[in-house]
């Protein structure tokens, strides 16, 4: 599996309605959710975290979640198929998926379904991921 690949699998999934904790396309996905059905897609099944709400203090799970995901810190600029967690809003975390030619995938929560975007939204940059695959084969 490719970047390209989790960005396509995404982008797939744009339109389809959101749902809080959602982890089934048909029911609706949030952005976790997002995340594993494009990773599902690609053959590569996540282990999901639970127990979080819209706003949280901390995300205890993620770090686990992310590893278990074959995801890896990444650097420098942005590939498709690149995770983005952001601050939303006060606490309010978020992942973003990169799709191609700088395009983001989310589940927005107050258009209630997955959408995607011309641009990164301008909300902080908490962390930055890309498969561990390929950021081996870039170094």
């Amino acid at each position: 599996m490719t970047g390209e690949d989790l960005a396509a699998a995404a982008l797939d999934l744009v339109g389809t309605k959101f749902r809080l904790h959602g982890r089934d396309p048909a029911s609706g996905l949030d952005c976790i959710g997002l995340l594993a059905a494009a990773l599902a897609s690609c053959g590569r099944p996540a282990r999901l975290p639970n127990g979080y709400a819209l706003r949280n203090r901390i995300l205890p799970e993620l770090g686990a979640f992310i590893a278990g995901c074959g995801l890896v810190p990444a650097k420098g600029e942005c590939a498709p198929g690149d995770i983005f967690l952001v601050l939303a809003g006060p606490g309010q975390f978020h992942l973003l998926v990169a799709a191609e030619n700088r395009q983001f995938v989310h589940a927005h929560a107050g258009l209630r379904r997955v959408v995607r975007c011309d641009t990164r939204p301008d909300w902080p940059i908490i962390g930055h991921w890309r498969l561990a695959t390929q950021a081996i084969e870039e170094q």
